[in-house]
Protein backbone atom coordinates (compact mmCIF):
# COMPACT_ATOMS: atom_id res chain seq x y z
CA UNK A 1 0.00 0.00 0.00
CA UNK A 2 1.30 3.42 -0.97
CA UNK A 3 0.81 6.70 0.80
CA UNK A 4 -1.79 9.15 -0.50
CA UNK A 5 -0.37 12.36 -1.97
CA UNK A 6 -1.81 15.32 -3.93
CA UNK A 7 0.06 14.38 -7.09
CA UNK A 8 -1.63 17.06 -9.19
CA UNK A 9 -0.32 19.81 -6.92
CA UNK A 10 3.11 18.20 -6.82
CA UNK A 11 3.37 18.67 -10.59
CA UNK A 12 3.18 22.43 -10.04
CA UNK A 13 5.97 22.44 -7.45
CA UNK A 14 9.73 22.48 -7.92
CA UNK A 15 11.43 19.39 -6.52
CA UNK A 16 12.89 18.30 -4.21
CA UNK A 17 10.65 19.49 -1.39
CA UNK A 18 9.24 18.28 1.91
CA UNK A 19 5.54 17.55 2.19
CA UNK A 20 3.89 17.35 5.61
CA UNK A 21 0.60 15.58 6.24
CA UNK A 22 -0.82 17.91 8.88
CA UNK A 23 -3.91 15.76 9.38
CA UNK A 24 -1.61 13.02 10.63
CA UNK A 25 0.39 15.50 12.72
CA UNK A 26 -2.75 16.76 14.44
CA UNK A 27 -3.97 13.21 15.04
CA UNK A 28 -0.60 12.36 16.56
CA UNK A 29 -0.74 15.39 18.85
CA UNK A 30 -4.26 14.49 19.97
CA UNK A 31 -3.09 10.97 20.82
CA UNK A 32 -0.11 12.30 22.76
CA UNK A 33 -2.32 14.64 24.78
CA UNK A 34 -4.87 11.89 25.42
CA UNK A 35 -2.36 9.29 26.58
CA UNK A 36 -0.16 11.65 28.60
CA UNK A 37 -3.27 13.24 30.08
CA UNK A 38 -4.25 9.94 31.69
CA UNK A 39 -1.38 10.34 34.15
CA UNK A 40 -1.15 13.08 36.74
CA UNK A 41 1.85 15.36 36.44
CA UNK A 42 2.93 14.35 32.91
CA UNK A 43 4.10 17.33 30.82
CA UNK A 44 5.16 16.95 27.17
CA UNK A 45 7.63 19.21 25.35
CA UNK A 46 8.41 19.04 21.64
CA UNK A 47 12.10 18.63 20.75
CA UNK A 48 12.55 21.45 18.22
CA UNK A 49 15.74 19.95 16.82
CA UNK A 50 13.64 17.28 15.05
CA UNK A 51 12.00 19.82 12.76
CA UNK A 52 11.75 23.60 13.13
CA UNK A 53 9.50 24.31 10.15
CA UNK A 54 7.55 27.38 11.39
CA UNK A 55 4.16 26.05 10.25
CA UNK A 56 4.70 22.75 12.06
CA UNK A 57 5.91 24.55 15.18
CA UNK A 58 2.76 26.65 15.20
CA UNK A 59 0.53 23.55 14.99
CA UNK A 60 2.47 21.85 17.80
CA UNK A 61 2.29 24.98 19.92
CA UNK A 62 -1.48 25.19 19.41
CA UNK A 63 -1.75 21.61 20.70
CA UNK A 64 -0.38 22.83 24.03
CA UNK A 65 3.04 21.19 24.07
CA UNK A 66 6.08 22.94 25.50
CA UNK A 67 9.38 23.30 23.62
CA UNK A 68 12.69 21.57 24.22
CA UNK A 69 15.47 23.65 22.65
CA UNK A 70 19.19 23.03 22.18
CA UNK A 71 20.28 26.41 20.81
CA UNK A 72 19.48 30.09 21.01
CA UNK A 73 18.11 29.89 17.50
CA UNK A 74 15.67 27.19 18.55
CA UNK A 75 14.57 29.26 21.54
CA UNK A 76 13.82 32.16 19.23
CA UNK A 77 12.04 29.88 16.75
CA UNK A 78 9.87 28.52 19.57
CA UNK A 79 9.01 32.01 20.78
CA UNK A 80 8.22 33.13 17.24
CA UNK A 81 5.84 30.17 16.90
CA UNK A 82 4.01 31.20 20.04
CA UNK A 83 5.36 28.80 22.67
CA UNK A 84 5.04 30.41 26.13
CA UNK A 85 8.42 31.22 27.65
CA UNK A 86 7.50 29.32 30.81
CA UNK A 87 7.13 26.10 28.77
CA UNK A 88 10.57 26.31 27.13
CA UNK A 89 13.54 24.28 28.38
CA UNK A 90 17.10 24.80 27.13
CA UNK A 91 19.39 21.78 26.86
CA UNK A 92 22.71 21.24 25.11
CA UNK A 93 26.26 20.40 26.08
CA UNK A 94 27.77 23.64 24.72
CA UNK A 95 25.64 26.69 25.48
CA UNK A 96 27.33 29.94 24.43
CA UNK A 97 27.06 33.16 26.41
CA UNK A 98 24.69 34.88 23.98
CA UNK A 99 22.36 31.86 24.08
CA UNK A 100 22.32 31.81 27.88
CA UNK A 101 21.69 35.56 27.96
CA UNK A 102 18.80 35.18 25.51
CA UNK A 103 17.26 32.46 27.65
CA UNK A 104 17.66 34.62 30.76
CA UNK A 105 16.14 37.65 29.04
CA UNK A 106 13.16 35.58 27.89
CA UNK A 107 12.65 34.04 31.36
CA UNK A 108 12.45 30.47 30.09
CA UNK A 109 11.30 27.71 32.40
CA UNK A 110 14.59 25.90 32.89
CA UNK A 111 18.19 25.30 31.80
CA UNK A 112 19.16 21.62 31.57
CA UNK A 113 22.76 21.93 32.75
CA UNK A 114 25.40 19.45 31.62
CA UNK A 115 28.58 20.44 33.51
CA UNK A 116 29.94 22.39 36.47
CA UNK A 117 31.66 24.97 34.23
CA UNK A 118 28.32 25.61 32.52
CA UNK A 119 26.65 26.04 35.91
CA UNK A 120 29.30 28.63 36.87
CA UNK A 121 28.72 30.60 33.69
CA UNK A 122 24.93 30.59 34.06
CA UNK A 123 25.27 31.80 37.66
CA UNK A 124 27.68 34.55 36.58
CA UNK A 125 25.53 35.77 33.70
CA UNK A 126 22.36 35.63 35.78
CA UNK A 127 24.09 37.65 38.49
CA UNK A 128 24.92 40.40 35.99
CA UNK A 129 21.25 40.62 35.08
CA UNK A 130 20.02 40.42 38.66
CA UNK A 131 18.12 37.22 37.86
CA UNK A 132 17.83 33.71 39.26
CA UNK A 133 18.08 30.96 36.63
CA UNK A 134 16.13 27.76 37.19
CA UNK A 135 18.34 24.74 36.49
CA UNK A 136 17.96 20.99 36.22
CA UNK A 137 21.03 18.78 36.00
CA UNK A 138 21.37 16.34 33.16
CA UNK A 139 22.60 13.17 34.78
CA UNK A 140 24.24 10.49 32.66
CA UNK A 141 22.51 7.34 33.95
CA UNK A 142 24.85 4.92 32.13
CA UNK A 143 21.81 3.16 30.69
CA UNK A 144 22.20 1.69 27.21
CA UNK A 145 19.53 1.80 24.52
CA UNK A 146 18.81 -0.62 21.69
CA UNK A 147 19.47 1.83 18.88
CA UNK A 148 22.20 3.06 16.50
CA UNK A 149 25.54 3.76 18.21
CA UNK A 150 25.57 7.35 16.90
CA UNK A 151 22.31 8.22 18.65
CA UNK A 152 22.86 6.71 22.09
CA UNK A 153 23.36 9.42 24.68
CA UNK A 154 23.05 7.81 28.10
CA UNK A 155 26.27 5.81 28.38
CA UNK A 156 29.28 6.85 30.44
CA UNK A 157 31.31 7.11 27.23
CA UNK A 158 28.97 9.71 25.69
CA UNK A 159 29.73 13.45 25.85
CA UNK A 160 26.41 14.33 27.46
CA UNK A 161 25.53 14.91 31.08
CA UNK A 162 27.05 14.78 34.54
CA UNK A 163 28.32 11.49 35.97
CA UNK A 164 26.08 9.89 38.59
CA UNK A 165 28.87 9.89 41.17
CA UNK A 166 29.14 13.69 40.85
CA UNK A 167 25.40 14.33 41.18
CA UNK A 168 25.25 15.15 44.89
CA UNK A 169 28.25 17.46 44.90
CA UNK A 170 26.96 19.38 41.88
CA UNK A 171 23.52 19.81 43.47
CA UNK A 172 25.21 21.02 46.64
CA UNK A 173 27.18 23.57 44.64
CA UNK A 174 24.01 24.85 42.96
CA UNK A 175 22.17 25.18 46.25
CA UNK A 176 24.97 27.40 47.55
CA UNK A 177 24.74 29.80 44.59
CA UNK A 178 22.67 32.96 44.75
CA UNK A 179 21.68 33.24 41.09
CA UNK A 180 20.58 29.72 40.26
CA UNK A 181 17.76 27.62 41.65
CA UNK A 182 17.96 23.85 41.46
CA UNK A 183 14.56 22.48 40.38
CA UNK A 184 15.15 19.01 38.98
CA UNK A 185 16.99 16.24 37.19
CA UNK A 186 17.17 15.61 33.45
CA UNK A 187 17.91 12.35 31.60
CA UNK A 188 18.01 11.22 27.98
CA UNK A 189 19.33 7.82 26.89
CA UNK A 190 19.07 7.95 23.10
CA UNK A 191 16.84 8.14 20.07
CA UNK A 192 14.77 5.81 17.87
CA UNK A 193 14.10 3.47 20.81
CA UNK A 194 11.37 0.87 20.26
CA UNK A 195 12.03 -1.43 23.21
CA UNK A 196 10.00 -0.24 26.21
CA UNK A 197 12.42 -2.17 28.39
CA UNK A 198 15.00 0.56 27.78
CA UNK A 199 12.67 3.16 29.28
CA UNK A 200 11.85 0.83 32.16
CA UNK A 201 15.59 0.51 32.86
CA UNK A 202 15.86 4.31 32.96
CA UNK A 203 12.97 4.43 35.43
CA UNK A 204 14.71 1.95 37.70
CA UNK A 205 17.89 4.01 37.65
CA UNK A 206 15.98 7.21 38.45
CA UNK A 207 14.25 5.44 41.34
CA UNK A 208 17.68 4.52 42.75
CA UNK A 209 18.98 8.07 42.38
CA UNK A 210 15.90 9.61 43.99
CA UNK A 211 16.22 7.31 46.96
CA UNK A 212 19.90 8.20 47.25
CA UNK A 213 19.16 11.93 47.23
CA UNK A 214 16.29 11.67 49.69
CA UNK A 215 18.64 9.97 52.13
CA UNK A 216 20.49 13.30 52.13
CA UNK A 217 17.27 15.32 52.38
CA UNK A 218 17.33 16.46 48.76
CA UNK A 219 13.88 16.57 47.20
CA UNK A 220 13.31 16.74 43.44
CA UNK A 221 10.53 18.93 42.07
CA UNK A 222 10.85 18.04 38.37
CA UNK A 223 12.09 14.94 36.58
CA UNK A 224 12.77 15.17 32.85
CA UNK A 225 13.22 11.84 31.07
CA UNK A 226 13.95 13.27 27.62
CA UNK A 227 12.43 11.57 24.61
CA UNK A 228 13.78 8.80 22.42
CA UNK A 229 10.59 7.04 21.31
CA UNK A 230 11.08 5.66 17.80
CA UNK A 231 8.83 5.29 14.75
CA UNK A 232 8.25 2.45 12.28
CA UNK A 233 10.33 3.38 9.24
CA UNK A 234 9.45 0.12 7.50
CA UNK A 235 5.66 0.47 7.61
CA UNK A 236 4.75 4.18 7.60
CA UNK A 237 1.30 3.47 6.14
CA UNK A 238 0.37 0.61 8.48
CA UNK A 239 1.90 2.22 11.59
CA UNK A 240 1.55 5.98 11.15
CA UNK A 241 2.23 6.75 14.81
CA UNK A 242 4.05 5.04 17.67
CA UNK A 243 2.39 3.30 20.59
CA UNK A 244 2.15 6.33 22.86
CA UNK A 245 -0.05 4.43 25.29
CA UNK A 246 2.66 1.84 25.94
CA UNK A 247 5.27 4.60 26.19
CA UNK A 248 3.52 6.73 28.81
CA UNK A 249 2.18 3.68 30.65
CA UNK A 250 5.75 2.36 30.99
CA UNK A 251 6.76 5.48 32.93
CA UNK A 252 3.56 5.46 34.96
CA UNK A 253 4.17 1.83 35.90
CA UNK A 254 7.91 1.86 36.61
CA UNK A 255 8.82 5.36 37.76
CA UNK A 256 8.03 6.02 41.40
CA UNK A 257 6.97 9.65 41.29
CA UNK A 258 6.59 11.49 44.56
CA UNK A 259 3.51 13.54 45.35
CA UNK A 260 3.61 16.86 43.55
CA UNK A 261 6.41 15.92 41.17
CA UNK A 262 6.13 16.85 37.49
CA UNK A 263 7.42 14.39 34.90
CA UNK A 264 8.63 16.06 31.70
CA UNK A 265 9.02 14.39 28.30
CA UNK A 266 10.86 15.72 25.24
CA UNK A 267 9.41 14.00 22.18
CA UNK A 268 10.69 14.89 18.73
CA UNK A 269 10.86 12.14 16.10
CA UNK A 270 7.70 10.46 17.38
CA UNK A 271 5.75 13.71 16.92
CA UNK A 272 6.76 14.69 13.38
CA UNK A 273 8.66 11.75 11.86
CA UNK A 274 5.82 10.01 10.06
CA UNK A 275 4.00 13.11 8.82
CA UNK A 276 6.86 14.20 6.52
CA UNK A 277 7.98 12.88 3.12
CA UNK A 278 10.76 14.09 0.86
CA UNK A 279 9.31 14.40 -2.63
CA UNK A 280 11.74 14.08 -5.55
CA UNK A 281 11.69 13.49 -9.30
CA UNK A 282 13.47 10.79 -11.24
CA UNK A 283 16.09 12.45 -13.44
CA UNK A 284 17.46 9.38 -15.18
CA UNK A 285 17.24 5.62 -15.13
CA UNK A 286 20.76 4.32 -15.66
CA UNK A 287 21.32 0.66 -16.46
CA UNK A 288 24.62 -0.75 -15.28
CA UNK A 289 26.23 -4.13 -15.87
CA UNK A 290 24.59 -5.85 -12.93
CA UNK A 291 22.09 -3.32 -11.62
CA UNK A 292 20.10 -0.25 -12.53
CA UNK A 293 19.98 3.12 -10.85
CA UNK A 294 17.10 5.50 -10.33
CA UNK A 295 18.89 8.85 -10.19
CA UNK A 296 16.67 11.41 -8.45
CA UNK A 297 17.01 15.15 -7.91
CA UNK A 298 17.08 14.88 -4.11
CA UNK A 299 20.40 14.13 -2.50
CA UNK A 300 22.13 13.73 0.81
CA UNK A 301 22.03 17.53 1.11
CA UNK A 302 18.25 17.25 1.42
CA UNK A 303 18.09 14.13 3.62
CA UNK A 304 21.38 13.12 5.19
CA UNK A 305 20.19 10.28 7.46
CA UNK A 306 20.92 7.40 5.04
CA UNK A 307 24.46 8.67 4.44
CA UNK A 308 25.07 9.58 8.09
CA UNK A 309 23.44 6.65 9.92
CA UNK A 310 22.83 4.14 7.11
CA UNK A 311 19.20 4.84 8.01
CA UNK A 312 16.37 3.09 6.20
CA UNK A 313 13.52 5.06 4.63
CA UNK A 314 10.72 3.45 2.65
CA UNK A 315 10.70 4.80 -0.91
CA UNK A 316 7.65 4.79 -3.18
CA UNK A 317 7.24 5.65 -6.85
CA UNK A 318 3.97 7.53 -6.50
CA UNK A 319 3.62 8.18 -10.25
CA UNK A 320 3.67 4.57 -11.42
CA UNK A 321 1.62 1.41 -11.07
CA UNK A 322 3.87 -0.54 -13.43
CA UNK A 323 5.41 -3.84 -12.42
CA UNK A 324 8.17 -3.83 -9.86
CA UNK A 325 11.82 -3.56 -10.78
CA UNK A 326 14.94 -3.43 -8.64
CA UNK A 327 16.90 -0.20 -8.30
CA UNK A 328 19.60 1.55 -6.39
CA UNK A 329 18.09 4.95 -5.59
CA UNK A 330 20.81 7.59 -5.66
CA UNK A 331 21.11 11.36 -5.67
CA UNK A 332 23.10 13.89 -7.71
CA UNK A 333 25.70 14.87 -5.08
CA UNK A 334 29.36 14.25 -5.90
CA UNK A 335 29.84 11.80 -3.03
CA UNK A 336 29.79 8.01 -3.17
CA UNK A 337 27.68 8.00 0.00
CA UNK A 338 24.85 9.88 -1.73
CA UNK A 339 22.69 6.77 -1.81
CA UNK A 340 19.17 6.49 -0.39
CA UNK A 341 18.73 2.75 -0.85
CA UNK A 342 20.30 -0.22 -2.63
CA UNK A 343 18.52 -3.07 -4.41
CA UNK A 344 14.99 -2.04 -3.53
CA UNK A 345 11.86 -2.82 -5.50
CA UNK A 346 9.92 0.10 -6.98
CA UNK A 347 7.21 0.36 -9.57
CA UNK A 348 9.10 0.79 -12.86
CA UNK A 349 10.68 4.23 -12.92
CA UNK A 350 10.73 6.70 -15.78
CA UNK A 351 12.17 10.18 -16.15
CA UNK A 352 9.84 12.66 -14.44
CA UNK A 353 8.23 10.18 -12.05
CA UNK A 354 7.70 11.40 -8.50
CA UNK A 355 9.18 9.38 -5.66
CA UNK A 356 8.31 9.83 -2.01
CA UNK A 357 10.95 9.11 0.61
CA UNK A 358 8.81 8.40 3.64
CA UNK A 359 9.12 8.97 7.38
CA UNK A 360 11.30 12.03 6.74
CA UNK A 361 9.56 14.52 9.01
CA UNK A 362 12.28 14.30 11.65
CA UNK A 363 15.93 15.17 11.02
CA UNK A 364 15.23 15.81 7.34
CA UNK A 365 14.51 19.41 6.40
CA UNK A 366 16.19 20.67 9.56
CA UNK A 367 19.52 18.98 8.67
CA UNK A 368 19.56 20.02 5.01
CA UNK A 369 22.72 21.75 3.76
CA UNK A 370 23.91 23.81 0.82
CA UNK A 371 26.80 21.50 -0.07
CA UNK A 372 27.54 21.57 -3.84
CA UNK A 373 25.87 25.04 -3.71
CA UNK A 374 22.52 23.29 -3.60
CA UNK A 375 19.31 25.23 -2.92
CA UNK A 376 17.73 24.20 0.37
CA UNK A 377 14.50 22.22 -0.05
CA UNK A 378 11.29 24.02 0.83
CA UNK A 379 8.72 22.58 3.18
CA UNK A 380 5.01 22.55 2.40
CA UNK A 381 2.13 21.49 4.61
CA UNK A 382 -1.00 19.81 3.31
CA UNK A 383 -2.92 23.09 3.48
CA UNK A 384 -0.48 24.62 0.97
CA UNK A 385 -1.43 21.95 -1.57
CA UNK A 386 -5.23 22.29 -1.33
Amino acid sequence: MKGVFPLGKFKETDTPFYYYDTDLLRATLRTINTEAGKHEGFCVHYAVKANANPKLLNIICQAGLGADCVSGGEIQAALNAGFPNDKIVFAGVGKSDWEINLALDKNIFCFNVESVPELDVINELACKKGKVARVAFRINPNVGAHTHANITTGLAENKFGIAMEDMESVIGKAVSMENVKFIGLHFHIGSQILDMGDFAALCNRINELQKQLEAHHVEIENINVGGGLGIDYTHPNKVPMPDFKAYFDTYARHLKLRKGQTLHFELGRSVVGQCGSLISKVLYVKKGTAKQFAIIDAGMTDLIRPALYQAYHKIENISSDCTMQTYDVVGPICESSDVFAKAIDLNECHRGDFVAIRSAGAYGEIMASGYNCRILPKGYIAEDMR
